[in-house]
Order: structure tokens, then C-alpha cells, then sequence
């Protein structure tokens, strides 16, 4: 591997562009930023709130959320050379269609300036920034709208993807109606990146206080599950076969209930003969991020992917000496930033480190494949 493929990129890094912050401080409902006193001090203190009833009326935010030479800091002081940010959610889902519209395609703009005045990387072409750009999947919006949007992203020359959340247009991302929109994406070569924001329903967490733990670890995860089985069962992976989609958090428990899912499939008449393969080979047509924190949980999502090809209604006649796909290859490292910070100014993140640490400890891969989830995947993903 080439000194290129070794840079360290994050895949999974977010920000509140400023134009978009300011919008949410001008709300009185979530989502919204509230300035409120804190510490012995009675300091003004910014706290955002993404959801109704958030335990300690949101959290404290700062210019690290939106200021691009924090970003930059934090990538530099941890060794990061490239982050494809993104939007963070709950993006533009709470907006009117004709706003949504609008401020997709300023925002869309805005992180085009962001990320295209962004430093250079030394003796390469490669800016350190590129980004996710956003679509106005809300209610109401037009078909035309959204293919405008992305025909607006695809033009950007360092916004290589767009990130999603689990709603589409408001009946999920199985709704027929984004057939459309998944052919647009897929004839740009534009990467998907879905990313859950609503979780599951809180009242699955039961009365006692147990803070942001239970709807962050499992109700996100949870969410990813079902949006992506939901787009399987739809056959969207069939009907647009080169779409590529990144999944947040390691695609949740799919990798673990790929097998169940698969079974419940065979024996249920209503999906039995929708799909062209068995549910298990889609999973190796996904892409992960490798935001686990362990090394047990890559270990099995790359088996999980590796043996897909073994799953495609073709396999029986498939050449039995061609070696398994590589599954490491799909996975790509992440940090969340700027999420989960460090109790100290001088501590490194956890998120890095023990995401970094996770990959470092896959006794199975080789140091290639290791560079691989460090960057180098993520280079040929996003075609720098």
C-alpha cells in the first residue's frame, strides 16, 4: 500500500454549519440552540437540544460544532489527514417543503466553500476537507426538487455523497416515491451515507433516569436496523444494484440478525419471491462505518460481509476457487466528532482512540487491511 492509501480519513465527522446553527437558535422548539446560565458563574452557556425532552435540556455546544478551524484542530492534533463531514441531523426534517428546498441548497454551498478553501495535504492534490451534501427529504417536496438538489451536489466538486436520515419524504426510505431519487444518486456515483436521528419509541426505556445511554447505545443502532432491512425488503438494492450506501455505527444489529432475517424471509409468502438473493448477500453491497469501539464487534461485521457472495442466487454455479470478498474492505474508520468529548482540554478523544485502538486489534487482518479501514478504503470510496 502506497503512502497515499496510508492517511488517516473520518469517514464519520459532523458540523452545524453556521448558517444552519443560527436557524436553530432562532427556534423556540427542538431542535434548537438555547442560551442558558450556567456554573457558579451564571455564565452564558449555548446548549443544544435535538429531541423533546432530552435529559439535561440538551448539550452544552460551542464553536467546535461549526467553527472549521476547530475541525481542523481536532483532525490535527489527532493525526486525522482527511474527514468527509457531514451535516449533522436532525438535518432539514423539520422544515416546510419550500425552506427545506432552499436551505438545502444554500447549506449545499456553504459546505462546498467549506470544505473547497479547506489546507491541501503536502505533495498531493487532496484538499483536507470534502463533504456530504444534504437533500430536502421533507413532505410535500416535489420529485423535481430533489433531483435538482442532487444534480446541485453532484456539481460540487468536493461534496461526494449525501447524508440521510431514516424518513425520506415521511413514509420511511422504502417509499417508492425515492425511486427516482436512488436512480439519480446511483447515476451520479454520489455515496449515501444514512445515519439514524429518531431512535426507537421512548417509552421502550422504561421510568428511571439513565440519561442519554439507552436511545444513543441501542434506540440509534436500532433505527439504522430497520431503515436498512426496510430498504433490503423493498428491493431497492435489486433495482438500483450500484447504489453505494454507508451505514452508521457499523449497520446497528443487522450483521447480527442477518441470518434471522434471512430465515424469517424464506418462511414468510408475502417476501419469499421479492428478492433476487438471499437477504445475507446484501449486506456485502453495504458499507460501514467502523464507529463499534471494539475489535470483536469489526472482527464479525467484516465475516459478515466477507461471506455475502456465498448468499447470491448464483453462487451454486459461482467458481468454487475464487476467494471469499475481502470484508475489511468495506468498512471505513469514524469519530463522531464533535460529539462525546473529553472531560479535559489536553485529553484525546475516546471516540479516536478506542475506535482506532478497535481496528489495530483484528488479530485476523493484515496491517494492508488495517490501512485499509484507516483510509485507504475510504480514499477509493470517495474516488480521491
Amino acid at each position: 500500500m502506497n503512502t497515499a492509501q496510508k492517511l488517516l480519513v473520518d469517514v464519520h465527522t459532523h458540523v452545524y454549519l453556521p448558517r444552519y446553527a443560527q436557524l436553530l437558535r432562532s427556534r423556540t422548539t427542538a431542535p434548537r440552540i438555547l442560551t442558558r446560565l450556567s456554573g457558579p458563574d451564571n455564565k452564558p452557556e449555548e446548549r443544544l437540544v435535538i429531541l423533546d425532552n432530552e435529559p439535561s435540556g440538551g448539550r452544552p455546544v460551542g464553536a467546535q460544532y461549526w467553527d472549521r478551524d476547530e475541525k481542523l484542530a481536532f483532525m490535527d492534533k489527532h493525526g486525522i489527514d482527511i474527514s468527509i463531514v457531514s451535516s449533522a441531523n436532525p438535518w432539514l426534517d423539520f422544515l416546510p417543503a419550500s425552506t427545506a428546498r432552499s436551505l438545502a441548497n444554500e447549506l449545499n454551498d456553504d459546505l462546498e466553500s467549506y470544505c473547497s478553501t479547506s489546507p491541501i495535504i503536502a505533495e498531493t492534490r487532496r484538499k483536507r476537507l470534502y463533504g456530504f451534501g444534504l437533500l430536502p427529504l421533507v413532505p410535500e417536496i416535489t420529485t423535481e426538487s430533489l433531483l435538482d438538489t442532487v444534480q446541485q451536489i453532484a456539481a460540487l466538486p468536493h461534496l461526494k455523497g449525501i447524508i440521510m436520515g431514516t424518513r425520506g419524504v415521511g413514509k420511511g426510505l422504502d417509499d417508492e416515491a425515492l425511486d427516482p431519487v436512488w436512480a439519480a444518486i446511483e447515476k451520479a456515483g454520489l455515496v449515501v451515507f444514512l445515519h439514524p436521528h429518531y431512535g426507537v419509541d421512548s417509552k421502550q426505556w422504561g421510568e428511571k433516569d439513565n440519561g442519554h445511554v439507552l436511545p444513543l447505545a441501542l434506540g440509534f443502532p436500532f433505527e439504522t436496523t430497520i431503515a436498512t432491512t426496510r430498504l433490503i425488503l423493498s428491493g431497492v438494492f435489486d433495482r438500483f444494484p450500484a447504489l453505494r450506501m454507508l451505514l452508521a455505527h457499523s449497520g446497528g444489529a443487522l450483521p447480527q440478525l442477518s441470518s434471522r432475517l434471512a430465515s424469517c424471509i424464506d418462511h414468510d409468502p408475502v417476501v419469499a419471491s421479492r428478492l433476487k438473493h438471499d437477504a445475507r448477500y446484501y449486506l456485502g453491497r453495504l458499507y460501514y462505518d467502523a464507529v463499534a469501539y471494539g475489535s470483536a464487534e469489526l472482527r464479525f461485521v467484516s465475516d459478515v460481509i466477507a461471506r455475502s457472495d456465498s448468499y447470491s442466487s448464483t453462487a451454486a454455479s459461482a467458481d468454487s476457487h475464487v476467494a471469499p470478498k475481502l470484508g475489511s474492505a468495506q468498512m471505513m474508520w469514524g469519530t463522531d466528532h464533535p460529539f462525546f468529548p473529553p472531560l479535559s482540554n489536553t485529553e484525546k478523544w475516546k471516540s479516536v482512540v478506542e475506535n482506532l485502538d478497535a481496528i489495530t486489534g483484528v488479530k485476523e487482518w493484515t496491517q494492508e487491511e488495517k490501512d485499509g479501514v484507516r483510509g485507504g478504503n475510504a480514499l477509493s470510496l470517495f474516488n480521491l
